[in-house]
C-alpha cells in the first residue's frame, strides 16, 4: 500500500476517535463474514464497526489524544466507534459475545478515559439512558412532594388551630345563651 494510502487511513480512523464519544476495542478471530455482518447490523443505530491495523490505529490514536490502546492493540482487531449511547453499544457488544464467544472484548475509551474489558461490562450492565433519566425525574418529583408538604404543613396547621378556636368560642356563646 502506498504511503498516502495509509495517511488517509490514519487519518480517517483519528477523525473517527474524535466523532465518537466512546470506542471499544474487539478481538474477532474466529467470526465468519456473516458473524460480523451480524454485528454491524446489531450496533448500526449507536456505532460502526470497523476491522482496523493495529499499527495504523495507534498512530491515530495518539493523533487524536489517546494514548491507552497501546497494549490492547495485538492481534485481529476492530473497534467499535459509538456515536450514539455507549450503554446501548457495549450492550450490543456484550450480547453478541456471549453469543458468539469468539469476540473477545480487549477494552475501550469513553470520553477520552481508558475502559477495561470488565469496565465495558460494567457499563453494559447499566440501565439504558432514558431509564435512569426516569429514575431521576422520580426521585426529584419525590423531593418536590415533600418540600410542598413542608411548606403547606404549618400554614395548615395554623388553619386548624383557628378553626378549633373558632368552633370553642362559638360552643361556649351557644352554651352561655
Amino acid at each position: 500500500m502506498a504511503r498516502p494510502d495509509k495517511a488517509a487511513t490514519v487519518a480517517e480512523i483519528a477523525e473517527k476517535f474524535r466523532g465518537s464519544s466512546a470506542a471499544v476495542l474487539t478481538e474477532y478471530r474466529g467470526l465468519t463474514v456473516a458473524q460480523l455482518k451480524e454485528l454491524r447490523r446489531s450496533l448500526s443505530g449507536n456505532a460502526t464497526y470497523a476491522v482496523v491495523k493495529n499499527t495504523l490505529t495507534n498512530i491515530a490514536a495518539k493523533e487524536a489524544g489517546i494514548e491507552s490502546l497501546d497494549a490492547d492493540l495485538k492481534g485481529p482487531s476492530a473497534i467499535a466507534f459509538v456515536t450514539g449511547d455507549p450503554v446501548e453499544a457495549a450492550k450490543g457488544l456484550r450480547d453478541f459475545a456471549k453469543a458468539n464467544p469468539a469476540l473477545v472484548i480487549k477494552g475501550g475509551v469513553l470520553d477520552g478515559n481508558p475502559l477495561t474489558a470488565a469496565e465495558v461490562t460494567k457499563l453494559a450492565d447499566l440501565e439504558s439512558r432514558e431509564v435512569l433519566l426516569a429514575k431521576a425525574a422520580g426521585a426529584m418529583k419525590a423531593k418536590l412532594y415533600q418540600a410542598a408538604y413542608v411548606f403547606t404543613a404549618k400554614p395548615a396547621e395554623a388553619a386548624r388551630v383557628i378553626d378549633a378556636l373558632r368552633q370553642k368560642k362559638q360552643d361556649s356563646e351557644a352554651a352561655a345563651a
